[in-house]
Parts: C-alpha cells; structure tokens; sequence
C-alpha cells in the first residue's frame, strides 16, 4: 500500500503578512486546506464528494509546527498526506516547504469528523462511502 499524498503550490499574498512583513500563523491553517482540498479533488474525496454521500467534515483538532517564516512574494509547496485510522475520522498530516529552498517552514496535522448532513449528529462508524474509498486505495 502506497501513502496518498498530493502537492499545491501556494504563493504568500501581502495580505497575507503581518508588520513583521511574515505569513501571519493564522493564514497557514488555510494553506492546509487549499492542500486538503486539492488532495480531495484528486482521489475523490473533496468537498461535494463528502456533501453527496450526506455528511459534512469539520475540523476537529489542527496542530501546527512551525519552523521558519514564510515572507511576502515566497511560494511555497504544501504536501498533505492521507493517514489511515481505524476511526470514523480523516486524518492528513502536512508539509510546508519553500519552493525556492526546499526547506520546511511547517509541519502539521489536522483531525476531521464525519457529522449526517440532515441531523447534525456525529458518525460513529466509518460511513459507508469511506469504507469503498479505501478499498479502492487499498486500504482494506
């Protein structure tokens, strides 16, 4: 079985910068989601794909490492990665890198839920299109 990962280029907007002229951290946790969301359109697990199958997919826990700064005009590579878990949960772990350098700005993790889309409930169990996802990746 082979990890599922994609990369998405992300280029540092002024607004994106604080009045030390750096990515204020804030803006970072949107870096993850520009990647996640690529990720999903990729191997067919984005946003409408999710939304379909009745269920929504809030973030529950981001936790973010940060190693250097990432500045007005830099680009960056953010690698996100599908790690598997036996829980009703998708877990991606990321890669902040300078395109210039190769060097990491920050590591991450984020945690998402499955919520029914009618009831607001949580899911206990992997939903069933999860499940046939995985399959399809190898991953059962």
């Amino acid at each position: 079985m082979s990890k599922l990962n994609n990369s998405t280029e992300i280029k540092v907007r002024f607004s994106e910068v604080d009045s030390l002229r750096i990515v204020w951290h804030g803006h970072y946790v949107k870096y993850l989601e520009d990647a996640r969301e690529a990720f999903g359109n990729k191997y067919g697990l984005g946003y409408c794909d999710v939304e379909k199958a009745g269920f929504a997919t809030p973030i529950v826990k981001v936790d973010i490492e940060y190693k250097r700064q990432l500045r007005y005009g830099d680009s960056a590579i953010v690698e996100v990665t599908y790690v598997d878990s036996s829980a009703a949960k998708l877990i991606f772990d990321y890669v902040v890198r300078l395109k210039s350098t190769d060097e990491i700005i920050a590591t991450a993790r984020t945690i998402q839920v499955f919520l029914f889309l009618d009831s607001r409930e949580l899911s206990l169990n992997i939903p069933d299109f999860v499940i046939e996802w995985k399959k399809k990746y190898s991953y059962i």
